[in-house]
Formats: C-alpha cells, structure tokens, sequence
C-alpha cells in the first residue's frame, strides 16, 4: 500500500524513508546513511571525520568494508556515493571527491501562500496558508534525498517576492529558524529571496542602495538573520525585471545594487545572487531593432569587473527563458571578472510542464561543454518539486533532479551513465529492459524538440499557460516578438547584418552562428530569417525539414508510448506515467498539425510526402 507520499526516487536505498529525528549534524546522518547501506546489501562503511576537508571525501576499502573519510559534509556525501555505487554495479570513487562548486542550489517558486509558480507536481511542501507549514517527516526525507546527490542549498521561496514573503527575515523569522534546523543535518543550508525595495517596506522613504540608512538597514537585517540562522547560504535578488523594483529606480546600477547588499552580508560569509534575468519587457512589436536575447549582455558585460567578491551574478542557460532550443548565453563568456552561477530550470515551463518526458541531462551536458565548466562559481536551478505523492508529478521527472545534483558536482558527468544508474536504482530493471528505457530517456528530448520548437524558434507556445502549441500567440505582445514569419520566410536576422546579437558571442561562436552553412541546424532559425525554400545541407527545403520534424516527432512519441506500455513498472507507477503518455500523445498530435498548418498556409507549398497537413 502506497503512504501518504513515496519515497522512490532513484536514491531509494531500500532504507526506512523518513532519517530519524535525532540527527542534529551531517556527521550523524553520514553513520545513519552507512548502517543502511550495511542492512541493504551486507557491505560495512565507517565514517572518520577529518577538518578542512569540507565537502570533500575519500573512500577506501578497509576489513572487507570501507572507510569513508571527508569534512562534516564531505563523509555523508561520501557514504551516498558509495551507496550509489554498490547498489548499482557501477565503480566505487577512487581518490579524493571534490565538487566543482562550493553552492549547488535549488531556486524554489514557492509562494508563503502554498502556491508554486510554474510548478507542476501539486502545491508547496513548505508553505501554506501564509507562512511554514509542512510535514517534518516529509522535509527530512526531503533533506535526505538532496544530501544523497550533493544539492547543498536551497531558496524556499519565490524570486518574484510577494508582500507575505518579505516575512521571512522579518516577522517569520523564527519560522525561518526552525525550517533551517530540520535541513540542517543533512548539509542543506537555506537561501532567501528578498525584495529590493524592503527598506522602503520597513520605515525607510527610500531604498537607493548608496543611501547610507538603506545600507545601514540591511546590515541590521542580516545581523538579525543571521543570529537566527548562522549557516545561511544568503540572499537571491530579482531586480528591475518584470517590473520587479531594483536599483535602476533610484538611477544606480546592478554592481552598486548588488554590492550594497553583499556587503551587509560579508561578515557571515553570505553570497548575494543576483539574477541576470533583466530585459525591457514593453516592446513594440513594430520595431525590429529591439531583440530581447540582447538584454542581459548589453546590460552587464559594461560592469564586469564591479561586483564584489561575495556577489553571484545568476544567469539563465540561454538568452531567452529556458526554452526547449537555445544557444548558450553569451554572457557566460562577457563576465570573465565576474563570479557567475549557471541556472537552469528542472521545472518544465516551456518543456512538457511535467507531462511530457523531457530528460534534461544531454542538454546539460551541451550547455558545459560549450561554455566551459571553469567559468562558473555556483550551479542552480529552479525546482521540479511539490507535494504530489512522488514528488515531481512525473516519475521520470525525477530523474531530472537526480542528474541536476550530480551535474552540479561534476558538470563533465555521462548523461547515459548518470541515466542508466537512476534507472536501476528506482527499478532495477533487467538488462534489456533498462536499454530500453535509458534510449528512450535519452532521446526524449529530441523527440520533444521535433514535434514543438522548428529549428530553434521558440516562444510558440500558449501565452497564458506555456503549454501547446500558439505560432503567433506571443508575435504581437508587448513581451516581444519571436518568429515573424509571413508568407515569405521565418525568423530572425541576429547577424550583424540584423540586430547584430551574434556580434555578443566571442569569435569562434560567431562565425559559426553567422552564417548559414556552418550554424547548426537547430539554431538555424534562431539566427537567420530564411525563405521556405531555402535549402538545407542535407538538401530538404526549409519547409519540407519543418513538416519532415513534426510528422517524425509524433510518431517517436507514438513509438515511446509502445515502449513504455511493455516494461515492468510497479503499478502505482505504470498508472502516471501511461496516463501522462496519453496527454502526451494528444498534445505531439496537437502540436503536430498546429504548426504544419501554419506553416502550409503562410508558404503555400504542400507536403511532398502527401501527409495529411489540415488547411
């Protein structure tokens, strides 16, 4: 019989689901953890702290067993790799284990209210009613779970601070208190959205950040917080976007904003992220000069070098907002005296929201692998989770998280290996079972791709829910306009010939995205506007790789669904996941005819396959 909530996930160690109450420190869950690896497969682990390694470990064997040694944070990651290991057949870590960055962070959207923006697997598991309001069992497991891939930090509430959440370092603060000493032992320390405009909130007329009463106002307020929760990771800030205020209010810029309040923060060793997700969101979709993907470069690239040591500028994978195709963003390599974070979005806005399969880790590796792990300081990204029964909706979702917390300690991980090892420790599939799923997993996001976004166009999706298919439901919004197709031709000259955003990209990406015989094809649209008839190098026309993507995304899915439908899932599972694989089914359909028919009936020119496109 399934409990209030499964805990399932690829981390299940065939151990009790909730750790008990009494463990006050990671030292004391890393020897938890180790007696349930010793109960689920026979082999011992003993934990030897050692100081200054901090979340660092070594793991060696020792009479028959091993000895895992490592900072406070360091053994009990060390135990879950070890456990990750021997439950799954694969290598045990040899020498010593280090992540590649000190904050790995979840950014949750939750709302004091209990609401999730873009959330997709039920309501908060935090927040209710106003304020904290949650099961302890539940956030221990919770701790339990981020703990066993490294996930070291998480935001509770939402960057679009409402007037409830500014409670939490404030009236809430207690509250606050007590949430971070439940997460405490498992090394999760806890991150706060603030509003920057909160001294105005709370007895000020003003919060310019080189006003010395706004600055003095924030240096009391972290010494207050940080008297209650002395391991805070720090602050997340969104300022001056989507009409959030910020610094441009008072005629400052984002370093001084953001040093204002880093600096309140640096004698309790807090970072202050601050969001790159800035952009003139009231465009006229009359005027082509305006070409959003510009924002966050032409903003910050100028104050690189003028952010304080302390400060964390955080910024979106691609220039637009996580959508299912995007190039890198060019800022990653415009803020080289800038410590930057890496965001990424787990929850699936513009990706299926959930009911879809979309595996996120191939993309992941993509994004490292062009920008280069080095440049980055911190990893985050915005939660998939919720109070659904298995956390995330979806169950493969799941996986998502699962590679999220390794990726973040390890950016270069094998999207197949990180793949086939959550697979065998939810399900433990046989062989051919689990190269059945792991291929599906893998290209999920391809298939995905075809039937949804042609050639690296985006923004075609609903504007009021971000899910199914509206070619031209953003095209004359004042958020902007995205693929300007007309009977002619589709997309956007980002040339320097057009709005000149390639020119932000340093030289070897330039070239390659500037002209049309060497951009990759998924970005072909993205960067050049082209005629129906342009010729693609494998010799299709435009058009005809447009309908050629859609027909073949549809029937992958319809291909996945047969996939699925034959493997062993546990019932409670098989029940969601053919349940989303109909919605599934019905939203490739969806998506499949919207867009051919657009297309047909701007171009004019028919399949020359002879599918049925709908006029």
């Amino acid at each position: 019989m399934m409990s209030a909530f499964t805990f399932h996930p690829a981390w299940f160690h065939k151990a009790p689901a909730c750790p008990p109450a009494d463990l006050k420190t990671p030292a004391d869950t890393a020897r938890w953890e180790a007696d349930q690896l010793y109960r689920a497969c026979g082999t011992g682990a003993c934990v030897s702290e050692r100081a200054g390694m901090g979340d660092m470990f070594v793991i060696a064997p020792e009479d028959g067993g091993y000895r895992v040694t490592g900072g406070p944070t360091g053994i009990l990651y060390g135990v879950h790799a070890l456990s990750r290991a021997l439950l799954t057949g694969t290598p045990v870590p040899e020498g010593e284990q280090a992540p590649r960055y000190p904050l790995r962070m979840l950014n949750g959207w939750d709302d004091p209210m209990g609401n999730v923006e873009r959330g997709y697997a039920g309501r908060s598991l935090w927040f209710e009613g106003g304020g904290f309001n949650y099961d302890p069992d539940r956030i221990r497991t919770l701790g339990r779970m981020l703990a066993s891939v490294g996930i070291n930090a998480l935001c509770v509430n939402n960057v679009n601070v409402s007037d409830r959440a500014r409670r939490l370092i404030a009236e809430d603060l207690q509250d606050l208190k007590a949430f971070a000493d439940l997460l405490r032992p498992f090394g999760v320390r806890l991150v706060t959205a603030v509003d920057f405009a909160m001294p105005a909130a709370y007895g000020l007329d003003t919060a310019d950040p080189l006003d010395e009463r706004v600055q003095a106002w924030w240096r009391d307020r972290a010494a207050l917080v940080y008297a209650a929760v002395p391991d805070l990771a720090g602050f997340l800030v969104k300022a001056d976007s989507e009409h959030r205020p910020g610094p441009h209010t008072y005629g400052r810029t984002h370093a001084e904003g953001a040093n204002a309040l880093a600096r309140a923060l640096r004698p309790f060793g807090g970072y202050l992220l601050w969001r790159a997700f800035v952009y003139n969101c009231k465009q006229d979709w009359r005027d082509h000069t305006i070409d959003r993907p510009r924002a966050a470069y032409d903003l910050y690239h100028p104050l690189d070098g003028q952010f304080d040591d302390n400060v964390i500028v955080q910024i979106k994978n691609g220039p637009y907002d996580f959508q299912v195709r995007e190039p890198v963003s060019p800022l990653f390599f415009g803020m080289e005296r800038t410590r930057m974070a890496l965001e990424v979005q787990l929850a699936q806005e513009y990706t299926g929201q959930q009911i879809d399969i979309y595996a996120m880790p191939p993309q992941w590796r993509e994004i490292f692998d062009q920008a280069g792990p080095e440049r980055f300081s911190a990893a985050a990204a915005v939660t998939n989770l919720g109070r659904d029964f298995n956390w995330t909706g979806h169950p493969f979702a799941q996986l998502n998280l699962f590679a999220y917390g390794l990726f973040a300690w390890d950016p270069m991980s094998d999207p197949e290996q990180v793949t086939r090892q959550w697979i065998r420790l939810t399900w433990g599939f046989s062989p051919r079972d689990e190269d059945a799923l792991a291929k599906l997993l893998l290209l999920s996001r391809a298939v995905y791709e075809k039937y949804t976004a042609p050639l690296g166009l985006c923004w075609m999706v609903a504007p009021d829910r971000h899910y199914g298919p509206s070619p031209y439901g953003y095209e004359f919004q004042a958020w902007g306009t995205y693929n300007r197709a007309d009977r002619n031709a589709v997309g956007i000259d980002r040339t320097k010939n057009g709005t000149g955003y390639v020119e932000q990209y340093p030289p070897a990406l330039r070239d390659l995205y500037a002209s049309t015989e060497t951009c990759p094809d998924d970005l072909l649209l993205f960067f050049h506007r082209l005629d129906y008839t342009f010729v693609m190098r494998d010799g299709r026309t435009l058009i005809q790789r447009i309908y050629d993507d859609h027909f073949e995304g549809e029937e992958a899915a319809r291909s996945m669904a047969d996939t699925l439908k034959a493997l062993p899932f546990p019932e409670e599972d098989r029940k969601v996941i053919l349940e989303r694989m109909d919605l599934q089914l019905k939203n490739a359909r969806e998506w499949r005819d919207v867009t051919n028919t657009f297309f047909y009936r701007f171009s004019g020119i028919g399949d020359e396959k002879g599918r049925t496109i709908w006029p």
